[in-house]
């Protein structure tokens, strides 16, 4: 046997130590793959829930964990099934038991777009493929008799046909047993009728024993043509539950999308048994008639002012006619400029026309002034009816008033010479040479009034005006991000700012005293992108022109709302 040398055993123990790095080696690599596949890329969806109604509305979270940033995933393909009512992105980083994470979570509320069995498909994003989800959507509930629903909107109808022309009541009612807070409210617009909001109120009701708070909102629709007349479906948009101020995503919150049925009804055309010129269908109909003075001290050369009030429930001051022209033999007539109001209440519109004429007696004697007579359609008992105004008679006194050929302009009668009337005639005019110089003084002092008040108005906007362009600014920003959700917000907050005078949730509600083109037409663009199915995409351009336009506008007295719309309800 060989003996073993030292040499020998140095060799032996170096080769123990480099076996013993090698494999110390190997298992550093094995824990760092461990930890590299630990830290791989990952996309993962998940909703709120799988079943829902087409009126109803659910939450997908899409989380990406990775390397890489920036960027989103393409939704275009999720928008085939479903809108999109809200996108939110957040990036997180945290530490759970000493181990670091981030990630990037996108939050989106869709709204399904048709019945049945839908799929939230796979999306991709960094060469990252999320699964598939099933969705399945039923119809919505039967209106008030479902008693599950925590909110439903209802419409209502007045009557089941009409005529051409006549007021049709269109109540839309929106039902909650929870607080609903943001929502965006979608006005009622009908091709082929003029429609108006002409009521809005909130109140209780129960249902199946069950309380609900109601907010309702009355248009009055009046068709313009025949045939069959579609109530169009309404969408509206709420926030059901508590807002968390500290929370980025609102989780405790839930974005409903409520939606009413479509409905029609039946416009008949105007009888043909109708005689009257005008066609009139209302409710009801009345002709009043006024006197500036008692008509029994009418006098030859006095002016003295008629005023006729025709008013129709049910009918637009823009529906009713002219009265008929005076041609009564030593009258003269000056008619004045008709006024034309409508008022509103929960009944609909009730339209007024009053015409005021000054008549100047030529000579004295009886005289009387024709009937007047009003054929309308009674809507209530479905028959032709005629209100008249009886005529009229009364007697003018004093001499007759003679006018010379050779001034047959001239605006004031020479009566004969040592007349009594030609002193009561010279100090008529007298008077109203005084009283239209009175007028003139106190105009000048209203006008001097007005231009105090501007001048400290004009002081009021220039103290407002940093904040208006902080709010300008931030309206150009919301343009260019392309959100119609921000460009709204943003929009509406200026003209907040700008005309604090402006209430109301929505820009057609702030736009209602301003009577902005460029809002309305804003307005038009942002629905069109919020609330059509599908959405349209909205021009950024166009947005961009608009918006400047409108930051060009200048703070004006005379520009003053008081109307508000739809606020946060039940909250």
């Amino acid at each position: 046997m060989k003996p073993i040398s030292w040499s020998d055993s140095v060799t032996g123990r170096n080769r123990v130590s480099v076996t013993r790095w090698v494999r110390t080696l190997i298992q550093l690599f094995l824990l760092l793959a461990v930890a590299n596949a630990a830290h791989a890329s990952e996309l993962s969806a998940t909703v709120d829930r799988n079943k829902i109604g087409i009126d109803e509305t659910l939450n997908l979270r899409l989380r990406y964990s990775g390397d890489e940033s920036g960027g989103q995933p393409d939704f275009e393909l999720l928008e085939q099934d479903f809108d999109i009512l809200s996108r939110q992105q957040s990036n997180q980083y945290r530490i759970i038991n000493g181990r670091a994470e981030s990630f990037v979570e996108w939050l989106l509320t869709l709204a399904p777009k048709r019945e049945g069995n839908l799929f939230v498909p796979s999306l991709h994003h960094k060469g990252q493929i999320s699964d598939a989800i099933p969705i399945t959507v039923t119809e919505a509930g039967a209106g008030p008799d479902a008693t599950d629903r925590q909110a439903f909107l209802e419409i209502e109808l007045d009557k089941d046909k009409i005529y051409v022309q006549e007021q049709l009541l269109v109540r839309v009612r929106l039902y909650t047993t929870i607080g609903l807070h943001d929502i965006a409210t979608e006005p009622l617009q009908i091709p082929g009728a003029h429609v108006e909001k002409v009521d809005e109120q909130r109140y209780e009701r129960r249902i199946n024993g069950v309380g609900h708070a109601v907010y309702e909102l009355v248009y009055a629709v009046f068709p313009e043509s025949s045939g069959e007349l579609t109530i169009p479906q309404l969408n509206y948009v709420a926030v059901a539950g508590r807002r968390d101020p500290f929370s980025l995503f609102n989780r405790n919150s839930q974005r409903l999308r409520l939606r009413s049925e479509a409905q029609t009804i039946e416009v008949k055309p105007k009888p043909d048994k109708y005689s009257g010129p005008h066609w009139l269908p209302a409710s009801s109909l009345g002709l009043v008639q006024s006197w500036s003075q008692d008509p029994e001290s009418f006098r030859v050369g006095e002016p003295i002012t008629r005023i006729i009030t025709l008013r129709a429930e049910g009918l637009r001051a823009a529906q009713l006619p002219p009265m008929p022209k005076l041609n009564v033999e030593g009258l003269k007539t000056y008619p004045d400029q008709p006024q034309q109001d409508d008022q509103i209440d929960q009944n609909g519109v009730t339209g007024s026309r009053i015409e005021t004429t000054a008549l100047v007696a030529t000579k004295p004697g009886d005289y009387q002034l024709p009937p007047i007579t009003i054929t309308w359609w009674d809507t209530k008992t479905d028959r032709q009816r005629a209100t008249q105004l009886p005529a009229f008679r009364f007697t003018v006194s004093g001499a007759a008033a003679a006018t010379p050929a050779q001034q047959p302009g001239e605006g004031i009668p020479d009566l004969k010479p040592g007349a009594a009337p030609v002193v009561e005639q010279n100090q008529f005019w007298r008077n109203l040479a005084i009283a239209a110089l009175a007028s003139h003084l106190l105009w000048l002092l209203y006008f001097f009034y007005l231009r105090d008040r501007g001048g400290k108005r004009h002081a009021e906007v220039e103290k407002r005006q940093p904040n208006a362009e902080q709010q300008a600014r931030a309206l150009e920003r919301a343009v260019e991000s392309g959100e119609a959700q921000l460009i709204q917000q943003a929009t509406l907050n200026w003209l907040r700012t700008r005309w604090p005078q402006v209430s109301g949730n929505t820009l057609s509600e702030a736009n209602r005293k301003l009577q902005f083109e460029e809002v309305e037409k804003l307005q038009r663009l942002l629905d069109a992108a919020l609330y059509l199915s599908p959405p349209k995409p909205l021009s950024r351009q166009q947005i961009q022109i608009l918006v400047s336009r409108l930051l060009k506008r200048e703070p004006s007295p005379n520009r003053l709302t008081s109307n508000s719309y739809l606020p946060e309800l039940f909250t």
